[in-house]
Order: C-alpha cells, then sequence, then structure tokens
C-alpha cells in the first residue's frame, strides 16, 4: 500500500489529537520525530489560538 500524503495540519491535528487523548508528550514527539520543545511550541499554539493555528 502506497504512503498517504498529508499536510502540515492533518499531521498538526493528528499530534494534539493523541495529546489530548492522554498519550504523553515524550511518547507522541518520538512517534512524530520531533523534539520536545517543538511538540511544547505546537500544543501551545494550538491551545492559545485553536486549528488554524496548525
Amino acid at each position: 500500500m502506497p504512503w498517504r500524503e498529508c499536510s502540515v495540519m492533518e499531521e498538526g491535528l493528528r499530534f494534539v489529537a493523541r495529546l489530548l487523548e492522554g498519550e504523553g508528550m515524550s511518547e507522541v514527539c518520538r512517534a512524530f520525530g520531533i523534539s520536545r520543545k517543538t511538540g511544547y511550541k505546537i500544543f501551545n499554539r494550538y491551545q492559545d489560538e485553536g486549528l488554524e493555528a496548525l
């Protein structure tokens, strides 16, 4: 099966959804291949500005 391409926003939504479901920041960041610093930046931006920020 070919890899499915997705937009940056879709990727951000998946990231935030996993955090909202209760997964830990370290685990989610590891799965997405980003640093915790970047993960917190994405999540905080989502909390402050909503979906448009992703």
